[in-house]
């Protein structure tokens, strides 16, 4: 719970310091639904990246506690999947949910507000 809430904020932090970029994109054209497909895009490029450094990271420190205590295996397969898919839908949910109130913004509003 602890790290969906935190990709939460990160994510939505991130996409409204975008505000204005996404304001000139619209401006110039771009259509609401385009504008959230590459919000999100990049959401889950970013959530891919850290999905796959977490993994390697998660197998390596698992190797270090399997060592130190006793009946415990390195590789759960079942967790593994389970908490990346979770984390998955927490980037998603987190991209779509401020794109959707940044794309619905004037552009003319996003473009003042500096």
């Amino acid at each position: 719970m602890l790290a969906a809430l935190g990709i939460y904020g990160v994510i939505s932090y991130s996409v409204t310091r975008q505000a204005q970029a996404i304001g000139i994109r619209m401006a110039l054209g771009a259509s609401v639904g385009r504008v959230q497909r590459d919000v999100l895009a990049g959401t889950l490029r970013l959530a891919f990246a850290g999905m796959a450094l977490g993994t390697l990271l998660a197998l390596a420190v698992a190797r270090l506690i399997s060592s130190l205590l006793f009946a415990t295996s390195s590789w759960d397969l079942p967790t593994y999947l389970g908490m990346a898919i979770a984390l998955l839908l927490v980037a998603a949910v987190s991209g779509y949910i401020p794109a959707r109130r940044a794309s619905g913004l004037n552009p003319m509003e996003a473009l003042r507000s500096n």
